[in-house]
């Protein structure tokens, strides 16, 4: 097996845990916060898809889809255009507010861009630099599984509080 095709298998699967997670919430659910302060399902999945695409489109020099495809203006949020969600308060959590549909077709976009950009890599291109603000700079391969481990990490929280939703819902009819 290939890098490439090690880590297209890897991202591919970050498309269906979306999915998952958001199949069958309404929007209620989509916005409730863990202990009224965690990050919501809404905000975790608009950070995945917001990490993935500024840090695949910054080493792959392309726009972000973000803003290609205008989903900045579909999501209609109270950020700034380059806002991944790094270091929000509370207040901005809140502020990020879409439906499932929306979510999962953001997030799909982005993951056609990724897929496109790791067919087109092969093992030297993993060497090339693309952060010199480290120290080692970063490479493409190593930025790849760091985005990889984000997301991963981004789409398990979301699923532990969907299942959060469903512990409440039992423990209240009861």
């Amino acid at each position: 097996m290939e890098s490439k095709e090690l880590l297209l298998e890897a991202f591919d699967r970050l498309p269906g845990l979306v999915r998952q997670v958001l199949d069958g919430l309404d929007e209620g659910q989509l916005q409730r916060r863990p202990a009224g302060n965690g990050n919501s399902i809404a905000w975790l999945v608009w950070h995945m898809g917001r990490v993935e695409d500024a840090q695949v489109a910054a080493a792959s020099g392309l726009e972000q889809i973000w803003t290609a495809e205008r989903f900045v203006a579909r999501f209609g949020l109270p950020l700034a255009d380059s806002d991944t969600g790094y270091g929000h308060s509370s207040k901005q959590v809140d502020a990020v507010r879409a439906s499932r549909v929306l979510l999962q077709e953001y997030y799909d976009a982005v993951h056609r861009q990724t897929a496109k950009v790791l067919e087109g890599i092969n093992d030297s291109a993993l060497d090339r630099v693309v952060d010199r603000h480290w120290d080692p700079p970063v490479t493409l391969g190593v930025r790849l599984v760091s985005i990889l481990g984000d997301c991963l990490q981004h789409a398990g929280q979301a699923a532990y509080a969907k299942g959060l939703h469903s512990t409440s819902a039992d423990t209240n009819s009861a």
